[in-house]
């Protein structure tokens, strides 16, 4: 369980590093990216970084290069706009949840749940 100060980094970071993206990162494979999540380390040293996009699995090689591009960037601007005493590395993942999540909806959509009148039938047919 994150430590008060690694969360409230960790949404300082997932603020800041979302508007870099949607305002001064100049690369047209990051739109449409958000930032799922941000889990740092208990040290602050490293921040992993869960994003996801509009065209989903589809652009995931295009958005992962792009990120991995601009990381010396995004790095080199959180450190001029929040106060750490060392910027932490910047490790971007594609967040598997949405995913997941549409995975699982199907699933359950899929079973098909008797009602009680069909319970009531299938127990007429049986006598």
């Amino acid at each position: 369980m994150p430590t008060r100060r690694q969360q409230r980094v960790s949404d300082l970071l997932r603020e800041v590093i979302s508007e870099l993206i949607r305002s001064e990162v100049e690369d047209p494979r990051l739109a449409g990216t958000t930032i799922m999540d941000v889990v740092i380390d208990r040290e602050l040293e490293v921040a992993n970084i869960y994003v996801n996009a509009l065209q989903g699995e589809a652009g995931k090689a295009e958005i992962m290069g792009a990120l991995t591009g601009a990381s010396r960037f995004l790095r080199r601007e959180l450190g001029r706009r929040i106060r750490l005493q060392h910027t932490p590395e910047l490790r971007f993942h594609w967040d598997e949840s949405l995913a997941e999540a549409d995975k699982i909806e199907r699933l359950l959509a899929s079973i098909k749940i008797p009602t009680a009148v069909d319970e009531v039938n299938s127990d007429d047919e049986s006598n």
